[in-house]
Parts: structure tokens; sequence; C-alpha cells
């Protein structure tokens, strides 16, 4: 029995505790006072537990702290003092204790890693910061390893694996090409959470040689890539074609087809695994299945639900995301992996931890000496945190004792604190999955009364109002808190004031001899202080004249008076509303004083008008409702809305009917039409009016049909032309008896959701309909044209039933009934559902196609059996796709077209087929749940059709007769060309036309020399392309022959192109990398002019800069750009002998991303420059032997000697005969009058498209792999030819960065 007192003694002694800390002192927020009063340090600012830096930036670790006297900083670091002063690369911020590492200047982020803490200390204790730990970020170069191509069969699955290089924090893993595009990811191909890329099973366009995986880490900005992955894919075809080949006639081949594979897992592995995830964090769950057909994901929790609003399905339902998990999460969770050849699983048992969080944290204590309080922290965690206390920074076992304290577990009790007792206390909440640090300080002042609310201020208040008059004050021991009213008034006291904690003084109703002045005194053991304030009454704002409701004939005039009386001391303002809005800006609202006036009044102005009086004290309003009418005949008569009717009896009770009989109210001029008739049912809806029927105006009494189970009230409603009157009172209440339901549920349906299941829905019955308490339902099923019995369940009042374990789409008879606690509702109607289905078993037979021209075919196909449906027939799906085109017989991946045909339709019209080309299609049923199977690819081929216009033309070499004409063949030729047909005519001065020569040219040919030509004549040509089928779009051109001697002069030979009539620059081009472009551009206009480059940034209103371009050339290169950016650029010649110069239009381009800087610059490696010093002697050995032999050869054409000193980039030698530029063919002079060669400028939209590019990055490295260096970074040389350098030895092919070639030689 002692035992027992004793502890109910000391529960007893907490509880009494803790209700003196409520009592602590709080400290007012003002600053004046905040900077007087004696404060133990407070952390404000910190950096975070885990903080990971940039190691190529300063270091900074924040910690700032206030507190009075202001508080100085110290560091630990791995547990030791942390001396600042003997380290030159570290700083503390002045007034704080930020530390700054300064790396920039040479320090290693690697040298500061560790565990940091700060210290704030000043003579009222000390706070410490949670420990920071520091770690620089890591971006690891990628292992090298040396990748096997992949050979996968058609169908298979297929895992690459990325195995990125283990970075702080873990690197961003994504896919790409070469071409820098994302590989495109659906249910069949997608990324794991692992980084890997998952295929459930391969197809033929899955062939490809450039599976890059990249891996990005944020903090250092950069971005590292795995040597690309090839993937061989061996489609069936090509595999028997390549069997048939190597074998005999007598031998047996053939591979076999690609079968179909029920799921199986790639990942997790196994039938179980088991995943720990912590409280709110995002528990992310995986299952990538192989099989063909590809694999759906399902995910279920057994045993439970998914949480509704927190759980997320990414990655085509492969990953199952919840987010903000708690313990309640935990459990097991399985994914289903189903196509149609049947379904594999896998159960995940995830358990959820948690780091400590808060259930109370501690608060900073204010007290004065010789009072009680306590500190308390708690916390919870999985497993249960463990709590320890430190007193200024130092475990509370070993530091200075303070018999004011007490240490109880997770509190701390302090007991007639005195001012030494001050010091800050930090409670460490920890388990295995983390901890929890917060400082809470003691801080014991004794301070004299202060009161905070200015002297003398004044409170103006509306008589009849509370007034609250404000007394803020501090003091430590708390001050007593009295009001007087006057100066020499006695203490206020009574239930007509009420006295708050915080020092306010509330008068409830304040009258006019409330007025006065009220003295505020604060005194504690340590002083007194008292305050004077002031209090106003103020007479109410009232409108003793108030608008009035007007009904005012069309075109007449109205006014509504407002008249108001008010304080005079205060200032009114009044403004008018129509509608609670402002009046309509209208000359005919006039608003005098007093008054609103509205003149010639129309059928918009009827509404409620509304005068609001607005005072700095309060805020009065009226309203009055103006109703337009027609104008009546002489006298006028005003009419209006009728009035409610009243003393509304009922009489005549009877179970299912009742007699309601009322008084009409006024008519007011108009005639009543008709009588509304509501009612409430207070039973099920009170509060709720509905309508229950009418009857004309002659009648007084109805009588009434009535539902059991309701609790009638009725109310009437009169109308007249004018409107509706106000609702009557309502009636006295009625409370029918109950009766079995008299109706059933409506819209019953029957749709599964699933395959082996049957959802039955319908609309619930509304309360009244129920007809008594207890309502429910019985749902009854059985299987359409079976003889089977009827399956019944018995619900509660909901709206759906789901049935399980039923066959794939089967009708079923269903039938919802009503029931209560006194019995059913008549038999109700049956209806037919379906189960639910699913993906349909077969594909379409026999598939004809009937090729009507070259554009357009016909598909045939023959119905599936409706049994193999599987569901509602939906209609059926065409698939097809062009494989090659007949006259360039090249293969390209294109995307398959799909066209579909509701209903049982069995034939379909495919439109938009390109002329001359190889097609193949496919053919599949739909249902409500999905395609079915396809059927065997069709070949079919489009006749020819009629070619394009030529990709060009150009007109060279004029003379004194004749014009030299050069072609290319269409980019769609749509067929065998059988020859080109030239047109052209003279155009005289007057621009009048010639006559029109035609001349036919064999398909072989691609330039014509046109002789015979008149001198000095503008001539226009009409050029276009003729297959079998007939003659394409024409081009046509323009040019002029040469004046004779007597004119001017001839130009010399090979001068050229023709010369427009007028200078022109045009087909300005760009290609850009990150910090420089190649611009270039044609040119046609007299010779020895010179070219200048002008550029700025796109959008800005700089002036444009300019760049002299040297000589002659019709290139130039802006270097010194900005990555990322969007660049406007215009060419402009200069030294015309006729006019002023001539300018380009304005191009847009964009500098490429900032690229991923390399971790070693090998421009200041040391065997890097011995090398290059090595090659750089070597070659100028050569030179001189070149040289050497050159002045030994004999003698060369002047030609040869004029040209080999002419630009080199202008006049390029040819590599395969040695001759120079000026003798080369028409095809290699045409390709040179090209400003970059074939794939080289960048369309509007920055994308080079692969077909229409032959000169693709992977051109300029080293065939597929030589575009990126073994870092990640970009590399690629842009030059005027286009060569392949074969690789020696084992060294790598990799041709170097530009940009780092720039900066390494420069």
């Amino acid at each position: 029995m002692m035992k027992k007192k004793n502890i109910s003694a000391s529960k007893a002694s907490l509880v009494l505790f803790l209700c003196q800390m409520v009592s602590a002192l709080d400290v007012p927020l003002d600053s004046k006072l905040l900077e007087e009063l004696l404060q133990p340090p407070t952390i404000i600012q910190q950096s975070p537990k885990d903080y990971i830096v940039d190691p190529r930036e300063n270091i900074v670790i924040q910690c700032e702290a206030k507190g009075k006297p202001p508080p100085s900083f110290s560091w630990t670091r791995n547990g030791t003092h942390f001396d600042i002063d003997k380290d030159a690369l570290v700083t503390m911020k002045p007034n704080s204790g930020t530390l700054v590492v300064n790396i920039m200047n040479g320090g290693k982020a690697e040298a500061y890693e560790g565990v940091y803490q700060c210290t704030a200390r000043n003579e009222r204790g000390a706070a410490i910061s949670n420990n920071i730990v520091i770690r620089p970020s890591r971006s690891p170069l990628w292992t090298k390893e040396k990748l096997e191509p992949n050979h996968v069969r058609e169908g298979d699955s297929l895992v690459l694996h990325c195995r990125p290089p283990v970075g702080l924090p873990p690197p961003i893993i994504f896919w790409m090409d070469n071409a820098f595009q994302r590989l495109p990811q659906s249910e069949r191909v997608s990324q794991g959470l692992n980084g890997d890329l998952y295929f459930s099973n391969v197809q033929p366009e899955d062939t490809r040689e450039d599976y890059i995986c990249y891996a990005r880490f944020n903090h250092t900005q950069t971005i590292q890539q795995k040597q690309p992955i090839s993937v061989k894919v061996f489609s069936m075809d090509s595999l028997n074609d390549t069997i048939a080949a190597n074998l005999s006639d007598t031998d047996i081949y053939g591979a076999k087809p690609v079968t179909e594979r029920q799921p199986v897992l790639l990942t997790p592995t196994g039938s179980t695994s088991t995943k720990v995830e912590l409280r709110g964090n995002v528990l992310l769950l995986e299952c990538i299945a192989a099989g063909l057909p590809t694999p759906v994901i399902r995910w279920i929790k057994e045993g439970g639900e998914l949480p509704a609003n927190r759980t997320f399905f990414e990655n085509f339902k492969k990953t199952l995301k919840i987010i903000d998990v708690s313990e309640a999460d935990s459990g097991n969770y399985k994914c289903i992996a189903r196509n149609t050849l049947g379904s594999a699983h896998h159960v995940i048992s995830v358990t959820v931890k948690a780091a400590p969080y808060w259930i109370t944290a501690p608060r900073n204590l204010v007290l004065s000496p010789g009072e009680d309080g306590t500190l308390i922290c708690r916390a919870n965690g999985n497993p249960k945190p463990d709590i320890t206390w430190l007193a200024n920074g130092v475990p509370i076992a070993i530091a200075p004792e303070d018999p004011s304290r007490k240490v109880d577990g997770d509190t701390i009790i302090f007991s007639h604190v005195q001012e030494r007792s001050s010091a800050v206390y930090q409670c460490n909440a920890s388990n295995e999955y983390g901890y929890l640090l917060a400082n809470a300080f003691v801080n014991v002042l004794a301070e004299p009364p202060r009161i905070l609310t200015p002297a003398n201020k004044l409170y103006q208040v509306i008589a009849d109002s509370p007034a609250l008059l404000d007394c803020a004050y501090f003091g430590s021991p708390k001050p007593e808190i009295e009001w007087f009213k006057g100066v020499k008034g006695s203490i206020l006291r009574g239930n007509e004031y009420v006295f708050h904690d915080n020092g306010t003084l509330e008068i409830p109703v304040a009258q006019k001899d409330s007025t006065g002045t009220y003295t505020c005194v604060a005194r504690n053991e340590l002083g007194k202080i008292q305050n004077e304030v002031q209090l106003e009454v103020k007479d109410p704002t009232m409108i003793i004249k108030q608008p009035e409701y007007k009904v005012i004939q069309r075109y007449g005039q109205v006014s509504f008076e407002c008249i108001i009386k008010h304080d005079p001391t205060l200032l009114p303002t009044v403004v008018w509303l129509k509608d609670n809005d402002e009046l309509p800006d209208d000359e005919r609202f006039l608003v005098g004083k007093d008054n609103l006036t509205i003149m010639n009044v129309t059928d918009k102005d009827d509404g409620t008008y509304t005068c609001v009086v607005n005072t700095t004290l309060d805020s009065v309003s009226a309203s009055a409702v103006l109703t337009v009418v027609a104008a009546p005949p002489t006298p006028a008569i005003i009419y209006a809305r009728p009035n409610p009717p009243f003393d509304l009896e009922l009489t005549g009770q009877l179970e299912r009917s009742i007699e309601l009989s009322w008084v009409p109210g006024d008519e007011n001029n108009s005639p009543i039409t008709n009588f509304v008739i509501e009612f409430e049912d207070g039973l099920h809806e009170p509060g709720v009016w509905h309508y229950q029927t009418e009857v004309p105006g002659t009648q007084t009494t109805v009588q009434l049909k009535l539902s059991p189970y309701v609790n009638y009230s009725f109310r009437v409603i009169a109308v007249n032309e004018i409107g509706r009157s106000q609702p009557s009172e309502p009636s006295e209440q009625y409370l029918t008896k109950s009766a079995n339901p008299d109706e059933n549920p409506s819209n019953v349906q029957g749709i599964g959701s699933e395959p082996d299941n049957l959802v039955i829905t319908w609309e619930s019955l509304k309360g009244f309909q129920s007809n008594g308490p207890g309502l429910q339902y019985k749902v009854s099923w059985r299987q359409k044209d079976v003889d089977d019995e009827w399956t019944s369940v018995i619900v509660a009042n909901v709206s759906k039933y789901i049935v399980s374990g039923t066959p794939t789409f089967v009708p079923y008879e269903i039938k919802v009934q009503a029931l209560n606690d006194l019995g059913y509702a008549p038999e109700p109607l049956e209806v037919i559902g379906h189960s639910g289905e699913d993906l349909p078993m077969v594909a379409p037979g026999n598939v004809q196609v009937h090729v009507i021209n070259s554009t357009l075919a016909k598909v045939h196909w023959d119905p599936v059996p409706p049994k193999t449906v599987r569901g509602h027939l939906q209609g059926y799906k065409v698939y097809y796709w062009k494989v090659q085109s007949l006259s360039r017989r090249n293969r390209r991946h294109v995307e398959k077209k799909i066209l579909t045909f509701r209903g049982n339709k069995t034939f379909g019209m495919l439109p938009g087929l390109e002329p001359y080309s190889s097609y193949k299609l496919n053919v599949r049923v739909v249902n409500g749940k999905g395609e079915g199977p396809a059927s065997p690819d069709k070949v079919f081929k489009t006749p020819e059709g009629v070619p394009s216009s030529p990709s060009f033309l150009k007109i060279t070499n004029p003379t004194l007769d004749s014009l030299t004409l050069e072609w290319g063949s269409p980019t769609h030729p749509n067929g065998v060309l059988t020859s080109y047909i030239l047109k052209f005519q003279p155009i005289n001065n007057t621009h009048e036309l010639g006559p029109l020569v035609e001349i036919r040219i064999p398909a072989n040919e691609s330039s014509l020399i046109l002789k015979n030509l008149n001198y000095s004549t503008r001539y226009k040509f009409y050029f276009n392309a003729q297959t079998s089928v007939g003659s394409g779009s024409q081009i046509t051109e323009e040019a002029v022959t040469i004046m004779d001697e007597a004119g001017i002069l001839r130009p010399a030979v090979g001068a050229g192109k023709v010369q427009p009539l007028y200078p022109r620059i045009r087909n300005v081009t760009t290609a850009a990398a990150e910090t420089y472009a190649n611009i270039s551009w044609e040119y046609e206009g007299p010779d020895h002019v010179n070219f200048y480059v002008e550029y700025g940034v796109a959008g800005s209103k700089e002036d444009w800069k300019k760049e002299i371009v040297n000589a002659s050339r019709s290139f130039f290169v802006l270097k010194g750009l900005t990555p990322g950016t969007a660049y406007k650029v215009r060419v402009g010649a200069e030294g015309l002998s006729q006019g002023p110069g001539v300018r380009s239009s304005e191009d847009v381009f964009e500098t490429g991303p900032a690229m991923a800087s390399r971790q070693v610059d090998i421009a200041t490696q040391g065997w890097f420059i011995g090398l290059m010093c090595a090659v750089a002697l070597l070659i100028l050995i050569l030179l001189i032997v070149c040289f050497i032999r050159r002045n030994k050869g004999g003698k060369y054409p002047v030609k040869e000697k004029e040209d080999a000193h002419a630009d080199p980039e202008i006049q390029p030698m040819k590599e395969d005969d040695g001759t120079f530029g000026e003798y080369r063919s028409l095809e290699s002079d045409a390709e040179d009058h090209k400003p970059l060669k074939k794939g080289s400028r960048t369309p509007s939209d920055r994308t080079v498209k692969k077909e229409d590019s032959d000169d693709s990055l992977v051109d300029y490295g080293e065939g597929v792999n030589g575009q990126f260096n073994e870092d990640g970074s970009f590399i690629g040389q842009y030059s005027g030819k286009k060569e392949k350098e074969p690789a020696e030895g084992n060294e790598s092919s990799e041709a170097p960065s530009p940009v780092n070639a720039m900066n390494s030689f420069v």
C-alpha cells in the first residue's frame, strides 16, 4: 500500500510541474524589449545533416545563431576541436559561425570530408548544431569494358545492362542514341529502376548499333556515357534465307516460327522478395516481365487495398509508387504479369521502418527566480528511439550539477530556479535509421514590469459594441494587472468588464458614458508602472429613411431615398449598388446627396438597389427592389407580385393521400394564374423543399398523393404575370406509415471489369422512395441460355455488387429488387449484362489486297468467329507500313500506320500510299478489352506514279550563244524515270514570251549544253521528269546569255554561274556547335566584292557585331559564342561597282548546350605536349622533303601555277587523280558549288532527319563508336571534305573535339 501511495504522489508531482510549465512567461515579440533582455543562444540556420558539396566550388558550412549578448562560435571536426586559425583556407564570416573553405584557391574538397558540429555560446548557455557530414560529390568515369554485340532471335527477351559508375549522389540514368534522341519506351521496352533496359520481346525494328546508357551527375553538371551497345535481331524470314543459302536442296531446313510465350519475370527474380522502406519516403516496387504477346502488369496488396490518394503507377504500370509511406503500408504486395497465354506473379514483402520523428519537441522556457517548469522531449520511431539529454552541449550526466534540475526519462523537471539555472538543453532522439536534435533554453529572468502599449493611445468604438483596451506588458516575475477609470478612480471590477490574461480590458457593451481615460497598472515584487489610454464612444450610423420597393412603368422616372444620421465627428460615404455590383456607367443614373434617380427606365434596370453607408468605424446598408412593367392604360395601375397564401390546413388524412387548403393573398392588380405546392421531408431531407404539384389560380384546395414513411410539410406559392410570391408559412407536419417499396432501382447494368467478373450496378432509391426503414437490395443473376438457378444476395443500401469467378464474356440475366423492414418491392424487370471481356483469340483470315492505283489500295478479310472475339466487337484495325521503295531499293524503318474500321466491316480502303513501293499489312480484331493477334503480314506493291520535280536546276557557263544546264534527279521518282522534258522560250524587255522549244533528254543524263542561242537574251526554262505513267511537276529557272565583245567583256573560262540581273546573297546556312558556328552562303553577282558577316543575340536590341571575311570565301567560322544561346546572323557584300552593297535576309541558329567538362585537361599533360612536339617535327621534315622533290620536277602549265597560289579553301585538290579543282568533272563541280556538304544545313526546327542527311555526326567520327570520348564528352570535327581515315594499330580512332582542339593548340 505504501508503494502505491508513493507512485501516486510522484504522478501528482509531475502533473503539478506540467501545470506550472504552462504558466511560464511568454516574451512579447517587441523588438525593443527583445534587444534589452538577456537570452541564451538559439541556432536559427545551419547546413543540412548530409551535405554533399561541389568539389570545384568553395565549401560553405552554415551556422547562424541569435542571443543576448551575441554568441561566439566554435567548431568540432570528427569529434575534436577544429582550429580554423591554423588553416589558411578556412575563414569564419564576421558576426556569424558560418565557415567558408576556399577550394577555388588551391584547396582539395576531399581534404575537408568529415563530421562538423557548430557551438554557439554566450554567458547564458551554449547551443549546438546537428552533426553536419561534409562529402564532396563524385562523378567517376565509366569502367572500360569490351561489349560484344547482342544477337537475339525475334520474340526473345533481352536485358541491356547499364551498370553506371558509383557516384555521389547516385546519377540519373537514361538511354539515348547517337543523335542524342531518347530511345522510345513502351509496355514492351522500358528502363528499370537500376538503369537497365528491358525488352519483354524483341522485334526486327529493335536492331541498331547505338543503344547508349548515359549517367548524369547533377552536382558536378557532368554526363558520362557507356560505350554503344549493338543489338541484332534475327527475324525468321532472314534466318531461313541464311539457312537455305548454306544447305543443299535435299537438306531439311527452316527456323521455327516466332512462338508466343507466357510471361516470365525478368526482375525481380524468384517468387518472393523483401523490401525495407522508411516512413515518409517514397516506396518504389518494380516488376518487369518477358513474354509474347507483351505482358500487362497489375498490382494488388494482399489482405488490403492500395492507398487511394498516395498510389501512382509509372513506367507503364511496371513500377508501383506509394508516396509518404507509413507503418500501415507494411505488407505483401503482389505484381501479376498476364498475357493471352498465362500469367506469372511475384510477392514483395514490404516492411516500413521509421527514423525518429517528434511527438513533442522541447520548447524554450522563460522563468522567474523561484518558479518551476519542465522540458518535455518525446519522439517516436521504429525501432523506438533512445532519448538522451545534454546541457550546453555536454552530456547531462557529466555536466555541472544544478540542484534545481531533475531528469526523469524524456522530461527535465525544474524546481525553484535561480538566474544561474539559465542554460541551453539539447534533446537527442536516435535509432539505427537516424536522429533528431533539438535545442531548448531555460532563461531565468528578474525584470521589473514594463508596459509596451503606447501612452495615451486613442480607442474609438461605436455605442453598444465591444471596446478592447490594450495593456501589453512584460516582467519577471509575471506582473499583476489592474485597471482604473480616470486618474484617481477606483479599481474596475464586476460583470460589466472582462479582464484578459494578456492585460487587455474588454467592455462588452460600450455606452456613451464609457468615454474617458483608463489607467493600466502593472506591478511585481521588483516594481510598478502605469499607462493611460483614451476611449471615445461614437453614435452609430443609421439610415432613417430607407429606399422602398418600387414598381415603375417602362420609360418612366424613379427615385430611391437614403437619408442617414451619423456621429458628427465621423465622415460618412454613401455608395449605391445594383444587384450587389457597381451601378451601370450610364448618364441616366443620377446620384444625389440623399437619393438615387433613374431617368428613362428600361427593362434592364429591373433589380435590387442597395444604399451602403461607410464610416471609419461602422457600415450600414438598406435595399429595395425595382420592378419595371409595361406602361398600362391611364389611369396607371400598380402591378406587383401576389402576396403569399396563408392559413394552410390539412384535412382528410389517409395513408396515401391528404387534402390541403389555403387562403390566397392579395393579387396586387395582376390575377393569380396558378398555385405551386411544395413539400419538405423532415425525416430524410429536412430543410429541402421539393416540387409536388400545381393547380389553377381559381382553386384553393388540392388532393395530394403521399408516399409511405415520409414526414410531410407543405407550403404554397402564388404566381401571376409579374412573378412568384414569397412562400407561405409551412403547414403542420404529417408522418405517413411505413410500407413495402413501390419501385425498384433504375438503370440496372451488368458490365465486367475483369475477364473473370461481373459488376452489377444500379441507381439507388432516394430516401422518400424507401417507404420504410431498413432499405436493402436483393441482387440476383444467372447465366443466360443455360439451365441455371438464380443466385441471389442481399446487400446494404449500396449501388454496386461484384460477382467473381465468371466465365469470360458470357451473357447474364440480372435483376435488382428493393426491400425494407416491411417486405419486398414488386418483382423487378430482368436486364441482360455481360461478364468481363478478354483480348480476342484469333486473327482475321483470308486477307486479300487489291491495288486500285499508285496511292490507293483496298483490303478484304474474313470475319473472325464471334466466339473468339470474347467481347463486344468494336471493329478491325489494319496496320500497314512501307517496306521499301522499288526504285531505290533502300530499306528504312517507317512508323506503322493504323486504320480502324468500326463494326463487323470486312473491307477498307488504304489511302495515301507511296507509288512504286513495297508494303506490308496485317489485320487485327478489336473488342472493348483491346486488340487480338495480328494476321500474317501481307505484302503488296503499288504501281508507278508520276515523279516529283527535279531536286534542282542550275544554269552555268553562259557564252554568246550557249548555256550549260545541270540538274538533280527527283527526290521521289515514284517509278523508273524514262526521260526529262526541257522546255524554254526567250523573254523580251517587255516580259513577253517567245516561241516555246521542247527537248526530250535521256533519264541517265544530268547536264546539257544548249547551243545556237541568241546573245544577250533572257530565257525561261521549264524542266520536269517522266516515268511510264506521265510527267511530274516542273521546276523553272531563268538565265541570260552574255553580250558580244562590243558590250561587256566575255567572262573568263570557268567563270562560274550566270550573273543575275541584280547581285544577291541567298541560302545562308549555319552549322552550330557549343561555342562556334560555321556560316556559309551562295552569292550571285559581279566578282571582286568584299563579304562580311553580322551577328548578335536573337531578340536583343544590341548593335550587330561585324566580322570581315577573308578574300572571296563563301563561308566563315564565328567563334567565342555562348553555349545554348539563340543568335541572329546575316551576310553582306561591299565594293560593288554599281549601287550600294547587298545583304542577305536574317537567319537564326542556336548553339549547342554546354557539354560536361573533361575531368583532366589533356592539353596540360606532359606526355601530350611531348607527343605534339614530335608530330610537329615529323610534319616539318616531310614538308622539307616534299619541297625538295617538287623543285626537282619539270615545268607546269601557267594555269596550274596560278591555281597553286589560289585560296586553298576555294580551289580544293582532288585526292584521287591529283588534278586541281579547275579541271574537275561537272558532277564534282556541282558538289563544290554547294555552301556545305549535303546534310550540313540545319533546318528551322534544328533537327536533322536521318533519311535526309547522309552526312550525319557518324560520318565525322569513326563509324558508330566515333562520337564520344571515354569520359562521355562530345567529339567530332566539321570540315569541308568528308573523309574517314583508317585506324592504325590498336589506338582509338575517335576524332578530337573541335572545341578542345582550339583550346589546346591556339
